[in-house]
Formats: C-alpha cells, sequence, structure tokens
C-alpha cells in the first residue's frame, strides 16, 4: 500500500505536509485494521464560513466506495470525524462479511 494511492489536498486551504503525513498514516492505520486491502483514499478539505468541511474516501478491495463528510473549527478535527465515520462503515461491512462466511447449510434439516 503506497502513498501514491492516498491523495490529500485542498482548494483553497493550505494543509501543510504534518498534516499530510498524519492523514494517510491514520488512513493506512485504519486500512490495516479493517480489511487491508486499500485500493485508493482521498482526502478533501473546504473551508466553510469559519469551519472546515473535510470529505474522506476509501475503496477497500473490491468493495463499494466508502465516502464520509464531517465539519470541524479546525482541519485535523474536520478530518478525525470524517475518518471514524469512515471507518464504522468498514466496521459493519466486515462485520457483515464475517457473518456470511458462518452461515453453513442445514444438514440436520433432511434428517
Amino acid at each position: 500500500m503506497s502513498d501514491q494511492n492516498i491523495t490529500v489536498g485542498s482548494a483553497h486551504v493550505d494543509l501543510g505536509e504534518a498534516f499530510r503525513d498524519s492523514a494517510r498514516t491514520q488512513i493506512r492505520a485504519v486500512a490495516a485494521k479493517y480489511l487491508g486491502d486499500l485500493t485508493m483514499a482521498g482526502v478533501h478539505v473546504a473551508r466553510e464560513g469559519i469551519s472546515y468541511r473535510c470529505s474522506v474516501t476509501m475503496q477497500m478491495g473490491a468493495l463499494n466506495t466508502m465516502v464520509a463528510e464531517a465539519t470541524g473549527k479546525e482541519v485535523p478535527v474536520a478530518f478525525r470525524a470524517a475518518l471514524s465515520k469512515v471507518e464504522k462503515q468498514l466496521r459493519r461491512t466486515k462485520r457483515a462479511l464475517r457473518e456470511d462466511k458462518l452461515q453453513l447449510p442445514d444438514r440436520m434439516a433432511t434428517a
């Protein structure tokens, strides 16, 4: 999983290299925790009045793309909120996939 698959950008907000590195690290950690096969991820920050809106997009393997947005008074706060929403989507997807595998054919029904 390379950093080329993770884009961090903004139209009119100077994010700084420290935030970009931190965002990539946190996305890699979430990807490793849930399903592990990160295809692509993106973070976009926009200014909205006195607050910031952060959009986080992640695609894991062949699964649907997970997207979440959050606002906050600071960029890292908005990012963490959006990432936690994506993490919740990934957790629910992983649980659903795991529960699908647990369903075995009912062999006792014919006896």
